[in-house]
């Protein structure tokens, strides 16, 4: 009988685990692209828009896109933070030429993080994490995937590329957030 009960404990305590308690956002940090830390915990209470970008791509042009999403909603709880990539060939720049570009072509002004991997064995923590938070949905599958982190620290949703970031659905899944 007491075995049984050693059992059931053992199995009520691993399933906490399984159930997805990974932590939140709020424990990962990127290098800036300016230099020093972007803590992702300064933003707790706000919803985050997370997006690999790149400025040899298609969907380029949504850095207008996004630079207006931060203009409009950045006094509203919310913080667009940029994540230039060459996972996909199409950021080959140092850090000093991507944000030359994305300040000369597109008035960037939201903050913007070096230059990392976001798919495979060598992508940032953060995307690792996103992953098992969320599951494959998180997995950037080209530039300009947006991941939504709402007030919880928690992945609330995913778009994909082609998804821009002033489409109504887009902005619906904001709003229902902030």
């Amino acid at each position: 009988m007491k075995s049984i009960y050693i059992i059931l404990f053992m199995f009520g305590f691993f399933t906490k685990v399984v159930a997805g308690n990974f932590g939140t956002a709020y424990d990962y940090e990127f290098n800036s692209i300016d230099g020093g830390l972007i803590k992702l915990n300064k933003y707790k209470g706000k919803v985050i828009v997370i997006v690999n970008v790149a400025s040899r791509c298609g969907y380029t042009p949504q850095y207008e896109s996004l630079q207006t999403l931060w203009s409009e909603y950045k006094g509203k709880n919310l913080v667009v933070l940029g994540i230039p990539t060459n996972n996909f060939r199409q950021e080959p720049g140092n850090n000093k030429e991507i944000k030359d570009f994305c300040e000369t072509n597109f008035g960037i002004t939201f903050p913007m993080t070096e230059k990392i991997n976001v798919i495979g064995n060598n992508s940032h923590p953060f995307y690792k994490w996103a992953r098992k938070d969320y599951g494959i949905g998180a997995i950037p599958k080209w530039n300009f995937h947006k991941i939504i982190i709402g007030k919880n620290g928690k992945v609330a949703e995913t778009f994909s590329s082609i998804t821009k970031p002033t489409s109504k659905k887009f902005l619906k899944a904001i709003e229902d957030l902030i």
